[in-house]
């Protein structure tokens, strides 16, 4: 077995049993938050936490990625790294604080404002923290931080929504607890303090971090637009109640983005340090993307074919209807994931410009639509308009692709799986005769179709729990 694939699907595993466990638990929560929160509060909530995920990166300039790039490579100071992000980070929040009055002007949020101002602050420390130990290599610290985290927001939730009733404060206030202390007990626990010191902080770090980090920032925001800009549309164009049942219905398609997310956590380490060989960066790349192309699809096919299933025990009654916009949001998660897998190309060879040019591209191109589709359709205007965003990104990002990485980006095994979902997607909407056998059939066909790269990958579980337990 490629010690490569053993040392990422090992941490993958770690991963897996730290974040994205974690984040099922939250997705577990759906119940509480749509008993406990009407179609309109939780509308609210959601865009407040929407909103903040948007300053985040603004507050920050971006400066976790940098300093996990620089701190996961092989060579440099890591101690210097993180000493010059943290004081990145101290002068960027400082900016922030003096600039969060401009808040106000957005009316809509003005009585939250002292929220979305813990949420940015508290998660960008987190983040930071969370990073760097992960760079470092101790991935079980951060799995075992991702599992914390997770019990902590639980705990909060069940304390100020059912214990204080606070509605949306407290959906919001139990992200912020959850991240503050984390980040306290990382502190403590991996001895952070002794990382960061004043004598290694440098200028000259500081601008080269800043020159990798900075591009990131508007790519973020693209980004944000593209994934989350239509909720904010629906609200305003159509009403609180159906943006209420649109964010709901994201739920479902988060469990694909979970589990991408914590392979990606695993997969840019990995990246990182393979980057300095071009020809064994490109065989790597392209074995690891064989067996993520299987597992998106096998994945997005599932969860359309459970759409109305998992809307019925996940949401309250008056949300069932939300399993409408499930399965066209499937497969723009489908997209976004490999979207995702692209920008790791660009991040391990940092040339994060071509990731800011081709999400931009997609924020537009989201925009448009959504204003075009929103008056007409609703929320699964706002749907298709992300779909098609997400997809065109990728379309650009596969077609430039060799001019950083060359490797097999599985075209025809994508065209195939796409025509597939897309017509899972189209039978399940339209309800057609007999849809149910033609969802089962289709889904099949997916999973056949995958199969061969399932099954190879299978195949090192054996060898990759060994060298867990061994290690």
């Amino acid at each position: 077995m490629d010690a490569r694939l053993k040392r990422l699907f090992g941490n993958t595993m770690v991963f897996t049993a730290g974040k994205f466990i974690s984040k099922l638990l939250v997705f577990l929560m759906m119940p509480l938050y749509t008993a406990c929160l009407s179609e309109a509060q939780y509308s609210t909530a959601d865009l407040i936490t929407q909103l903040a995920n948007l300053l985040i990166p603004l507050a920050c300039l971006g400066i976790s990625e940098g300093i996990f790039r620089n701190a996961a490579a092989k060579e440099g100071d890591k101690q210097a790294f993180f000493s010059s992000g943290i004081a990145i980070l101290g002068i960027s929040t400082a900016a922030f604080l003096l600039l969060s009055p401009l808040l106000l002007l957005l009316e809509y949020f003005a009585p939250y404002l002292w929220l979305i101002i813990l949420f940015v602050l508290c998660s960008n420390f987190h983040s930071v923290c969370a990073q760097y130990v992960c760079a470092i290599g101790r991935t079980k610290t951060f799995a075992a931080q991702g599992i914390l985290n997770t019990a902590l927001n639980i705990a909060f939730n069940l304390l100020f929504l059912l214990g204080f009733g606070m509605k949306i404060e407290g959906y919001v206030l139990s992200v912020v607890c959850a991240d503050f202390v984390t980040t306290l007990v990382l502190i403590v626990f991996c001895r952070l303090r002794k990382a960061f010191s004043l004598k290694k902080i440098s200028r000259k770090l500081m601008g080269e971090m800043l020159r990798f980090s900075l591009p990131l920032i508007p790519t973020t925001v693209f980004w944000w637009i593209t994934g989350v800009s239509d909720r904010y549309l629906v609200a305003r164009m159509r009403s609180d109640t159906e943006n209420g049942l649109y964010a709901a219905a994201y739920k479902i398609p988060t469990l694909l983005t979970y589990m991408v997310s914590v392979f990606n956590e695993a997969w840019r380490l990995s990246a990182v340090r393979e980057s300095d060989d071009a020809d064994s960066c490109a065989d790597f790349f392209g074995k690891v993307f064989r067996y993520y192309v299987a597992i998106v699809f096998v994945g997005g096919a599932f969860l359309i074919a459970f759409a109305k299933v998992g809307s019925i025990l996940l949401f309250a009654d008056s949300y069932y209807d939300a399993w409408l916009y499930v399965p066209i949001l499937v497969l723009a998660t489908v997209f976004t994931s490999f979207d995702s897998f692209l920008a790791s190309a660009y991040f391990t060879k940092k040339k994060t410009m071509a990731s800011f040019y081709t999400s931009m591209v997609g924020a537009v191109l989201n925009i448009i639509l959504n204003l075009i589709w929103i008056p007409a359709w609703g929320a699964v205007g706002a749907s298709v308009a992300t779909l098609i965003s997400y997809f065109v990104v990728f379309v650009l990002r596969a077609a430039t692709m060799h001019r950083y990485i060359r490797f097999n980006l599985q075209i025809p095994r994508i065209a195939i799986n796409t025509v597939l979902l897309a017509g899972m997607v189209v039978i399940m909407m339209l309800e057609l005769p007999l849809w149910m056998l033609w969802i089962g059939l289709l889904c099949a066909a997916v999973v056949g179709l995958n199969a061969p790269a399932l099954i190879s990958m299978l195949r090192m579980v054996p060898d990759m729990i060994k060298g867990r337990l061994k290690s």
